[in-house]
């Protein structure tokens, strides 16, 4: 795989989110260290609170967001980076009237994704 254009991959719905789609750009069998992955989520749309057991670097491509990362909360749009540490709760919500769509680079390790429970915390 040296070059392809987004349209060429698969979307797919993103089991815990809402009105949220991923596509796997560069997977784990492409590139050696890293997987590119594009989210979209639809106006409302997002992601509740969870954990990944892999770090995970982020660029927004359009729209706007609240991201909640750890005990903060940040409003972020078209241009903002993003970094999440392994472990930490982090959730999505579209806030904006447009599709909310950024880029995710995680390592290439194994990802355990748990749900946080509102109520536990």
């Amino acid at each position: 795989m040296g070059v392809k254009h987004t349209h060429e991959v698969e979307t797919k719905n993103v089991a815990a989110g809402v009105d949220t789609t991923i596509q796997v750009l560069i997977s784990a069998q492409e590139g050696p260290n890293f997987a590119l992955r594009k989210f979209s989520m639809k106006s409302g749309g997002g992601m509740p609170r969870h954990t990944n057991t892999v770090e995970h670097e982020q660029y927004v491509l359009g729209g706007r967001a609240r991201i909640g990362i750890g005990e903060q909360t940040y409003e972020v749009q078209n241009g903002d980076v993003v970094f999440i540490p392994e472990g930490v709760v982090h959730f999505y919500e579209n806030t904006g009237d447009e599709d909310f769509e950024f880029l995710c680079v995680i390592p290439n390790k194994p990802d355990v994704i748990q749900i946080v429970d509102e109520a536990s915390c």
